[in-house]
């Protein structure tokens, strides 16, 4: 049969390859529920040993989200789907709904990978403590990855005690455990659980990824509590002044990979960050990303790295960088490093791929430079200036962006180009636009945007992107802005100008309280 000349062309009548391909666009729990039983073809390729040996039974969550119609959906696959293919699944991603049924009467033998996504710790912690859950962590399990639902915790009161529980239970009670990952962007604080400096959490775990609240985490981790530790991924919220009863100087031989991220900006780089990487002499793998304050005349480039931190590594064989460097300083007589100079650095030290975004002048005391490798790993690109010439980013999902030049029309289009997945962008600049982008006549599209901060801006950039005549945002859903800019700019919700961005928005913060004028519902009908 031609399939091309059938106007009326059944599922049954594709390929393995393409039903291959469609089952793999769907949600694992879908496929399950919907496909297997239908046939005996449909049964083959939905047991395919390279789709049910990772098995994700997360629900998908949307609007119509029920329970019970959930409960009925997994008790089905429990029952009668998991006991036929127990012996081929290696690896679970689990949610509360779904940890209730999985185990039980059933038995993975090749089982060694679990994640847990969307738990409450307190929650998580009490499946940890179930005898089935124990057993599996001594005997099977080697990889663990954690996302921790946290609400309503404060990073000023520490982190939730249950947090640290989880990591205590699962340390002490996988013995051949080697690979445990906190995935989520909460953090944790470990020495706000009083315990020791020395105290052992693993003799066994090799990897570990995970956020920390402050640097202090990072060096208990470090400090032997780990024995066996040769990769650490860790991003710690806030890199600020150590506790002296912590050892910053002993040697660590056992570390190969080690990766540095943080979310805001730090004085520490020099006496906290530096000593530490001096630590890692048989390190192989180093990734860092870094926004640093430094009240001197120098910018962090390839010299600095090579005659600080890399020199002190002769093992190194891949180097992954994003570093910000911002001067604060008050003499205007210095000789500051030109572009090319601080591009030469890097090439004089071997380091080719790489870019560099770099404010020929001063502001208000104030410079900076940006230097990264290419190509560009990072889902984060922070505090980027109008100094920026493009590239490819698309790994990128969060950008913002902050100057005391202005961000003009041309620079937003090579941005919606250069940033092609972006979903949150967050730009801080009071400074008018020069140039008029009323009258280009280039519309600009992000088409992945889900949240927009223009909290901190000038008028023309509510206008740049809120206007649709300027800006399209089809997925907009999330808008940070005050108040007064947002009636100003719409003429208290009157006029057409941001009308159609507007359209999906679901969150609207504008930190005022406010009474909705009689046309604001109509302008915002998704709220």
């Amino acid at each position: 049969m031609d399939i091309l000349n059938n106007s009326y062309i059944n599922i049954l009548d594709l390929p393995d390859e393409m039903l291959r391909i469609i089952f793999n666009k769907l949600n694992m729990v879908d496929m399950l529920y919907s496909l297997v039983d239908v046939n005996q073809r449909f049964d083959r390729l939905a047991f395919d040993s390279l789709y049910i040996d990772h098995l994700d039974l997360v629900i998908k969550q949307d609007d119509i989200h029920n329970s019970s119609i959930d409960t009925h959906i997994l008790d089905r696959i429990c029952s009668k789907i998991l006991p036929r293919i127990n012996n081929k699944v290696t690896k679970f991603t689990l949610e509360p709904l779904s940890m209730e049924c999985v185990f039980g009467t059933v038995h993975y033998p090749q089982l060694h990978s679990l994640s847990f996504i969307n738990f409450q710790p307190n929650i998580l912690s009490q499946h940890l403590l179930d005898e089935t859950i124990i057993r599996l962590l001594e005997n099977q399990i080697t990889h663990i990855t954690v996302d921790i639902k946290i609400e309503n915790v404060e990073k000023t009161n520490g982190s939730d005690p249950n947090t640290f529980l989880i990591i205590l239970l699962v340390s002490k009670c996988l013995n051949d455990l080697t690979y445990l990952q906190k995935s989520s962007r909460k953090y944790i604080t470990f020495l706000s659980s009083n315990i020791s400096y020395t105290h052992c959490l693993s003799s066994t775990l090799t990897k570990l990824t995970i956020n920390v609240n402050y640097f202090d985490d990072c060096l208990y981790l470090l400090n032997g509590c780990l024995q066996s530790l040769s990769t650490l991924i860790i991003r710690i919220n806030d890199i600020n002044r150590s506790s002296s009863m912590i050892d910053n100087t002993k040697k660590l031989v056992k570390l190969k990979c080690f990766s540095l991220a943080t979310d805001w900006r730090t004085f520490y780089y020099d006496n906290q960050v530096v000593p530490l990487l001096r630590r890692m002499l048989n390190i192989e793998e180093l990734t860092l990303f870094l926004s640093v304050l430094r009240p001197t005349c120098t910018y962090i480039d390839g010299n600095q790295l090579y005659d600080e931190v890399l020199n002190y590594m002769p093992r190194l064989n891949k180097f992954i960088f994003s570093i910000h460097t911002c001067i604060i300083n008050y003499d205007i007589g210095i000789d500051r490093p030109s572009n090319d100079d601080i591009r030469n650095s890097f090439i004089s030290r071997g380091i080719q791929s790489f870019d560099t975004c770099f404010d020929d002048k001063f502001m208000n005391n104030r410079g900076n430079c940006h230097v990264y490798s290419l190509p560009y790993q990072f889902n984060d690109f922070l505090y980027m200036g109008s100094c920026f010439q493009g590239g490819r980013f698309d790994k990128v999902r969060l950008l913002s962006m902050q100057d005391e030049r202005p961000f003009e029309h041309k620079l937003f289009q090579i941005i919606s180009q250069d940033f092609p997945f972006l979903q949150q962008l967050t730009i801080c600049n009071d400074i008018s636009q020069e140039n008029e982008q009323h009258h280009s006549s280039t519309l600009i599209t992000f088409n992945h945007l889900l949240t927009l901060d223009i909290l901190s801006v000038h008028d023309d950039y509510v206008i740049q992107f809120l206007s649709d005549k300027i800006t399209r945002l089809p997925c907009l859903t999330n808008l940070l802005i005050k108040y007064k800019k947002l009636t100003r700019i719409t003429n208290y919700f009157t006029n057409d100008t941001a009308r159609l961005n507007c359209a999906k928005i679901k969150s609207l913060i504008t930190f005022e309280l406010l009474v909705p004028p009689q046309n604001f519902h109509s302008y915002f009908p998704s709220l």
